[in-house]
């Protein structure tokens, strides 16, 4: 398997880049499983700044008004639909409360990158033939 060398992604919040679309920013919207569990918020998108491409969603729950909350992360290829206050996503909720978490001081962005594509059985985007989804449209 093909990995670039670094796959550091940025979120949207900590970067300068804003989307052409506003109603495109997904953040703050609450985050439903395909059975219409409530996953939590999106907290931010994770930014490939080099192709200008949304690659994650970062889903906080849990905490109350927002201390102590659990991120987690999803590739945006389970993103299956948007409306104006829901993103629904394709993974139910026991798997992505099951999926992968990240520190830092214990495991390489990297390598956690490939475990959670890797957990979740969606081709990572840094691979050959990688086509980023079609849905949604995200434009910087």
């Amino acid at each position: 398997m093909t990995r670039q060398s670094s796959l550091s992604l940025t979120k949207l919040g900590d970067s300068d880049q804003v989307l052409v679309d506003p109603a495109e920013d997904i953040r703050g919207r609450k985050v439903r499983d395909r059975n219409g569990n409530d996953l939590g918020k999106v907290d931010d998108l994770l930014v490939d700044s080099e192709r200008h491409k949304v690659r994650m969603l970062r889903v906080e729950h849990g905490g109350i008004l927002g201390l102590g909350a659990t991120p987690s992360y999803l590739p945006v290829d389970a993103v299956t639909s948007i409306s104006d206050d829901v993103v629904c996503v394709s993974e139910p909720r026991d798997r992505v409360s099951d999926a992968p978490r990240y520190d830092p001081d214990l495991v390489d962005e990297s390598d956690y990158y490939q475990s959670l594509y890797d957990y979740y059985g969606y081709p990572p985007y840094w691979g050959a033939g990688y086509v980023y989804p079609t849905y949604p449209f995200y434009r910087f």
